[in-house]
């Protein structure tokens, strides 16, 4: 299936980007750094940036050599891979080494592969129902003190990130589908899936819906408009950062890209290997909030690990 790509990624104001996105004609990566707590040492002289820049690099390799390899099996040897280069001079047992979140979309022939390694979601839509692929997990820890999290971290009943081990890529949600089936995708780090996941102001197709009629560059100032307007007592009573780095890929059939028209996409801090969309003007419209609502695929919900399928 040939595709059509377009994304943007945006920083924190004010911080350095630790997602990084990159792209080729027939698949794409996202991938979010775990912002460290100043307090914790993670016995690492590089921080999230360098690590998603680096995990990104390998991925992108691998995936444009177009083997055909799992795409869990590819991840794990990025992750090998990106720990050699800085074994010599980092602690690597450190449970508190740089770590990222991890959603990849490729196409073989006539299938559609995913993957989604902790709380970066890919949205699909196939035959016209949208279902979100979720790794939830670490929105369910029984407690998120330094020590809790460190213990639960790439753990048997914690949760999984991309760091050190490269055993953890065997835990990540997969999944394939026909490519008749693939109406249109897209892949958030979990700072661009906010309006649905913090902010509560539309569901998974919702999302996709803004995705399609904004672009990617509009939603993410969307989901800053919505970061602004938290009140302090909302804040209080959600767990996370006021703002977040925010990456958001849209992906679509060539067909059915050539009717969009929205604006062209922003990087600062990913890298495009394909050609931005040339946009006209904004035609958003209020989310279809009495439409069917979208499915969320979590991880109960499908088999995990080496071609685990919804």
């Amino acid at each position: 299936m040939s595709m059509q790509i377009t994304f943007a990624t945006e920083a924190t104001p004010g911080q350095v980007n630790e997602d990084f996105v990159v792209a080729g004609a027939d698949w794409a990566v996202v991938l979010d750094g775990a912002t460290p707590r100043a307090d914790v040492d993670g016995g690492c002289v590089h921080g999230p940036a360098w690590l998603v820049r680096r995990l990104g690099g390998r991925l992108a390799q691998f995936l444009a050599e177009g083997t055909g390899e799992p795409l869990e099996e590819m991840l794990a040897e990025a992750i090998k891979t990106t720990a050699d280069r800085h074994s010599g001079s980092c602690d690597l047992s450190n449970p508190d080494s740089p770590s990222a979140a991890v959603a990849m979309l490729r196409t073989t022939g006539q299938a559609l592969d995913w993957l989604v390694l902790a709380d970066s979601p890919v949205v699909l839509d196939l035959d016209g129902t949208v279902r979100a692929v979720v790794d939830d997990r670490v929105a369910h820890l029984p407690s998120y003190t330094v020590e809790a999290v460190r213990a639960a971290r790439n753990s048997l009943g914690g949760f999984w990130v991309a760091s050190t081990r490269p055993e953890a890529a065997y835990e990540a949600m997969t999944g394939s589908a026909a490519t008749a089936r693939v109406k249109r995708a897209a892949l958030f780090s979990d700072g661009a899936a906010r309006l649905v996941e913090r902010f509560g102001v539309t569901d998974w197709k919702g999302l996709l819906d803004l995705l399609d009629r904004l672009g990617p560059v509009r939603l993410i100032e969307r989901t800053r408009a919505a970061e602004r307007a938290e009140t302090d007592d909302e804040r209080a009573g959600r767990r996370g950062k006021k703002h977040d780095d925010a990456t958001a890929v849209a992906v679509s059939p060539d067909a059915a890209a050539g009717q969009r028209a929205y604006g062209q996409r922003r990087v600062t801090g990913g890298v495009a290997l394909l050609p931005a969309e040339q946009g006209a003007e904004d035609g958003a419209q209020k989310p279809d909030r009495d439409g069917d609502q979208a499915g969320v695929l979590q991880r109960e919900d499908m088999e995990v690990n080496a071609g685990g399928e919804q």
